[in-house]
């Protein structure tokens, strides 16, 4: 069965509704629902997407932003396993961040799936990827625009 670690900006597509990748973060959440496919996030992913919906939340008007970002934490965790960071995470992470010298949440993602033998998916090349865009592939990084609908 497929695996896939997702990052927070995966994750904050399925929130904005007019989001051109929406429609494909709902079919990785229908499919994990069905049981075809394998969704994890890492603790860290966790808490950075505490902050980023919060902040989504706030700037739309939401009367309570902070809970309506809490509630969406929570429904992602009922979707996808949550990964704990051991040390052999940790100490990955902080290899591939010399290596890569990307934000350390993404290497996060990576070395997350590394150990969970899945594939980890960002919504696209960010401005500090663009540089080490091969070598993420080559470490099996997806991006949404590469994954079918």
């Amino acid at each position: 069965m497929e695996s896939i670690v997702l990052d927070t900006s995966v994750l904050v597509e399925y929130i904005i509704l007019r989001s051109p990748y929406r429609s494909k973060v709902v079919k990785l959440f229908d499919k994990a629902l069905k049981g075809d496919l394998r969704l994890y996030v890492s603790i860290v992913t966790l808490s950075e997407l505490l902050y980023v919906a919060s902040r989504i939340y706030q700037i739309a008007g939401v009367e309570n932003p902070n809970m309506e970002a809490l509630n969406f934490v929570e429904w992602v965790k009922s979707r996808a396993r949550v990964v704990n960071i051991d040390e052999d995470i940790a100490l990955r992470a902080g290899e591939l961040k010399k290596q890569l010298r990307i934000a350390l949440p993404d290497c996060y993602v990576i070395a997350v799936a590394k150990a969970m033998e899945a594939t980890p998916l960002f919504k696209a090349v960010e401005e500090e990827m663009k540089p080490v865009a091969n070598n993420l592939r080559k470490l099996g990084v997806k991006f949404l625009a590469e994954i079918e609908p």
